[in-house]
């Protein structure tokens, strides 16, 4: 008798949530998400069932996530701390993770997604500079780009023009037209949202155990 063999879901390849460690480190993690039947499908909005969804991925996201400083564990007043500004969520590697989330719930994700990409492109090397550039401007910036960010027509031209003498500054004003919108557009919205809150409580309640 031949034994069935076992696909074990990969983490790194789930949908819905944005895993910034390396797959390695979360070994071990995999067989508990096999007895979790939330797993076995994202949800379609983040509505009545987001708790318990939320409340699964929290081991996952002490175990295998690292926050900007270094901690080994997320906890409740680190995500408290969002709540005071885009700065600050953005500040934190976890905080990126969760809000892009949100965001691609909100099929906005492209703009979290320009945002570091303009935040890696400020550390490239000079001879790398043209290369990236251009692939950023095609990616997000192009009339045509599979993930257009909502920019004016002036800033959209402005920085077409910067890309062909490209330095590590050229995508900074489209940048902070990007900045500016999530902090007064979907910041606000995250942080009254079940996928914050809910977190948010999760924390909290273990932080009490």
């Amino acid at each position: 008798i031949r034994a069935a063999a076992i696909s074990t879901p990969r983490l790194d390849k789930m949908p819905g949530m944005f895993f910034s460690a390396n797959p390695k480190d979360l070994k071990g993690t995999d067989q508990s998400l096999l007895d979790d039947k939330t797993q076995k499908r994202r949800p379609k909005t983040f509505g009545m069932d987001v708790k318990a969804y939320l409340r699964s991925m929290i081991p996952h996201l002490e175990s295998g996530m690292k926050s900007s400083k270094s901690k080994d564990i997320l906890s409740a007043d680190e995500v408290m701390q969002w709540s005071q500004s885009l700065e600050k969520l953005l500040a934190n590697q976890t905080g990126q993770d969760v809000f892009g989330n949100f965001l691609k719930s909100e099929f906005s994700e492209e703009n979290i997604e320009f945002w570091l990409a303009c935040e890696d492109y400020k550390k490239t090397e000079s001879d790398l500079l043209r290369c990236k550039a251009e692939k950023i401007y095609k990616a997000f910036v192009h009339s045509d780009a599979a993930k257009q960010i909502n920019i004016d027509f002036h800033t959209r031209e402005s920085t077409a023009k910067k890309i062909k003498a490209p330095t590590l500054t050229c995508f900074d004003e489209a940048q902070k037209v990007i900045y500016t919108l999530m902090e007064k557009d979907s910041y606000p919205r995250f942080l009254k949202s079940n996928i914050y809150l809910n977190l948010l409580n999760d924390l909290q309640a273990n932080s009490l155990k």
